[in-house]
């Protein structure tokens, strides 16, 4: 890695804070708001009657509207003073008015290093779970991400069938993309105008100068690609995860971000387009108070009122408890875990003695121990703190005593790595070792910079060493791949955990699945690259929930195509009571340092491709229930009137509209708060069969934790034919005065050849 690349990537992450934290969401002030203003009409809304609403404000300014929402949602976006958008929302049939938040993707690196990469899945174990039928020749995916790269291989749509009928998108034109660029494969291709870009040239075309999201493209329904590497590494042959669905691309990220307001046109476009799955890898890094003023959640209500399943990361803010982000229950929430391949960097030193580390890097300094090492501690500056010396902070070492020697780097004050070995090379170092016990399973790429990381129990061993000698030597290996690494999956530290800030009473994150050192389709756009001689990678190895969530999409996809008819409630359903709570070594679930994982962590489990496709039984969450919900969450009938156009006659919310309530939401996971003194709770869930005709009888099976009862009823379920809707009651009671935890546990109706999962949390207040 080459200084000015540092620099360049060390301005992009200050950049990168400075957009964060001046950011239009963060209270009254001008800018660009979002005027929501519920669903349209069944023939769409008039961007003449938004024209004339923000006219009735604006006096004399032009060139004010950035976007109108016409088609499932109305409303638009506009730049307005903070008193104009207060006068805007006294109107009638607006729901809300707010400042245009800007959304980053949820990789475990920022924007800005995104070129170190992101996710497909390779197939490295012939008994991987991973046996996908591959359909979905009419299903399509839509990805609301960077853009793509349609000449990658992973795009190719040779011997598939015409684009479907049902199709109603187009492929626009830039001018470096064309109807050409899409195919039989990538059938759509949009880009959006964000309010405040400068480099029109970067932005004005579906084209991915990023890699993000020709990486999640891939990801979700690349088609299979044999001899795929990462510069010799992780090689196999690549695959998304339906790889015959098609491709809708929705460009509504830039290098200053993902715009609430093009990524709500983009949910608009996609619901006119005909899509039937989307997929979005990004997130706002705070959370939402309102569900009303958060563009995700807000056109992921109305496109699954449009009968399409909305999949969103579940952001990398781990593992902090409530934490998760896109936590509506329309939303199917993915959360991250690792897979059984991991990227060695061993440490030598002393005679030949080695010490596991992860990483990548490419780097060669020699297999023999030969060249200096130091704890940077020891080479603190005469003046600076010592936390930060550990830590190889920025200005806090010695030059003089860094220059040629490998830097061993403490982590426990969490800098950015980039910062680590920016400091590091800049002093003259040639390597570092960083003591990270928590991030070694996400192995960060150092490129030609030999760096890697060991866990503080081996650390143990070289810092021994290190007070042994007076000349202490190491050296560090460049990267190998190891496969079939138990135990996996775990969960990815940095997945965010729940449960949910706006609504603890829906269990969040719903799933997980893959998200760490996956490998996938990149860019070839090298615009910014220091050294234009070097060759770019067609495939790249990224983490973040980001690399998880269209794992999920294209399983989505496999069972959209096998069940056209199906809701997203019920492909939801399928997916998440098929899940897995077991890893590679038989045992549950664990978190990166080896403690049990619990539903806050991973949701159902992890997804299982192959069950997934046959559950059963599938829990419907049904128009009624969101409405609901939305009645529980505090909204009442008239907004609900507005934010739905699909409210049936009669409806009114229940009398007694509480939080509480939203336990009772058909949803395929329970969680139930305010259990206090031996007061009982009593939950209903309704079951439908989708098994097909025939009598079959499903018993239960509970597992409760110790100071909680569970009780339900009936114990067994009897179905006659498919379709058929059957409901049970379960009864939570503490058997203790106060429960000082939440409290983890499932309820499994299984027959010969099925077993439907949900899994329950239960709190006190």
């Amino acid at each position: 890695m080459k200084n000015s690349t540092l620099c360049y990537v060390l301005f992009l992450i200050l950049f990168d804070a400075f957009l964060v934290e001046s950011g239009a969401a963060g209270g009254e002030k001008d800018g660009v708001y979002i005027v929501y203003m519920g669903a349209a009409t069944e023939h769409g809304s008039s961007k003449n009657e938004h024209a004339q609403l923000l006219s009735s404000v604006l006096k004399r300014r032009k060139n004010a509207l950035v976007h109108s929402y016409e088609h499932g949602i109305s409303g638009f976006a506009a730049r307005l003073s903070a008193a104009e958008a207060k006068s805007i929302s006294k109107n009638p049939g607006v729901v809300s008015v707010f400042p245009d938040p800007v959304y980053q993707l949820h990789t475990t690196r920022s924007w800005d290093f995104l070129k170190y990469g992101t996710d497909v899945k390779i197939d490295l174990s012939p008994n991987s779970d991973s046996n996908l039928s591959s359909r979905g020749n009419d299903v399509i995916i839509g990805i609301l991400d960077t853009g793509i790269w349609p000449e990658s291989k992973s795009f190719s749509d040779k011997d598939m069938d015409p684009i479907p009928s049902s199709w109603n998108g187009t492929c626009v034109k830039a001018q470096d993309f064309n109807s050409s660029n899409c195919n039989r494969k990538i059938i759509g291709a949009r880009y959006y105008y964000a309010p405040d870009d400068d480099d029109d040239r970067l932005v004005d075309t579906p084209r991915d100068i990023n890699g993000h999201g020709t990486h999640v493209a891939s990801t979700a329904a690349g088609i299979m690609v044999p001899g795929a590497s990462y510069h010799g590494l992780a090689s196999g042959t690549a695959k998304g995860g339906s790889p015959g669905s098609r491709i809708a691309v929705y460009k509504v990220c830039t290098p200053d971000g993902c715009a609430g307001s093009s990524i709500l046109a983009a949910f608009s476009d996609a619901i006119k387009d005909g899509v039937d799955i989307l997929s979005l890898s990004l997130g706002y890094r705070s959370r939402f108070s309102d569900f009303k003023e958060d563009p995700i959640a807000i056109g992921a209500f109305h496109a699954v009122e449009n009968g399409i399943t909305v999949v969103c990361s579940a952001g990398n803010e781990g593992p902090s408890e409530k934490t998760v982000s896109n936590d509506a229950p329309w939303i199917l929430t993915v959360a991250a875990t690792t897979i059984d391949r991991r990227f060695k960097s061993n440490v030598v030193f002393d005679k030949n003695k080695v010490i596991k580390g992860e990483a990548i890097n490419f780097a060669n300094i020699g297999k023999s121990p030969v060249h200096p090492l130091i704890y940077a501690k020891s080479a603190k500056k005469t003046g600076a703190d010592e936390g930060e010396a550990r830590n190889c902070y920025p200005d806090s070492m010695d030059g003089k005593k860094i220059k040629g020697k490998i830097v061993i780097c403490d982590n426990d004050k969490d800098p950015n790595l980039y910062y680590t070995v920016s400091e590091v090379q800049n002093l003259g170092g040639i390597g570092a070792v960083l003591v990270d016990d928590t991030k070694r399973g996400d192995a960060f790429e150092f490129d030609d910079f030999p760096m890697t990381s060991i866990s503080s129990r081996d650390a143990v061993e070289i810092f021994a060493y290190l007070n042994s000698t007076k000349n202490p030597v190491a050296t560090i290996l460049p990267t190998t791949m190891v496969s079939q690494y138990k135990p996996a999956p775990t969960i990815a530290y940095f997945s965010s955990r729940g449960p949910s800030s706006i609504s603890r009473n829906i269990l969040k994150p719903d799933i997980a699945a893959p998200g760490s050192n996956i490998i996938a389709a990149w860019t070839a756009y090298n615009g910014e690259a220091t050294d234009k001689s070097k060759e770019i990678p067609k495939f790249k190895i990224m983490s973040g929930t980001s690399v998880a969530c269209p794992h999920v999409s294209g399983l989505a996809a496999e069972i959209k195509s096998r069940y056209p008819s199906w809701s997203p409630s019920a492909v939801k359903s399928a997916i998440m009571t098929t899940a897995s709570q077991i890893n590679n070594m038989k045992g549950p679930l664990t978190a990166e340092l080896g403690a049990i994982a619990t539903a806050y962590d991973y949701g159902a489990g992890e997804i299982s491709t192959n069950r997934a496709s046959q559950p059963g039984l599938v829990y419907e969450t049904t128009a009624i229930d969101y409405l609901n919900f939305l009645c529980y969450h505090g909204y009442n009938k008239s907004t609900i009137k507005v934010i739905s156009k699909k409210v049936p006659a009669g409806f009114a919310c229940p009398k007694e509209s509480k939080a509480d309530l939203i336990s009772n939401i058909n949803y395929p996971s329970i969680a139930v708060f305010n259990l206090t003194g031996k007061h009982s709770r009593s939950i209903t869930r309704t079951l439908t069969n989708v098994a097909g005709g025939g009598n079959t009888t499903y018993s239960v099976t509970i597992e409760a934790p110790t100071g909680l009862t569970v009780i339900v009823s009936p114990t067994r379920l009897q179905f006659t034919k498919n379709g058929q809707r059957l409901s049970y009651h379960i009864i939570f009671t503490p058997t203790v005065s106060s429960l000082q935890k939440d409290m983890f546990g499932s309820i499994t109706w299984t027959n010969k050849k099925f077993n439907v999962r949900a899994p329950f949390v239960a709190g006190g207040r």
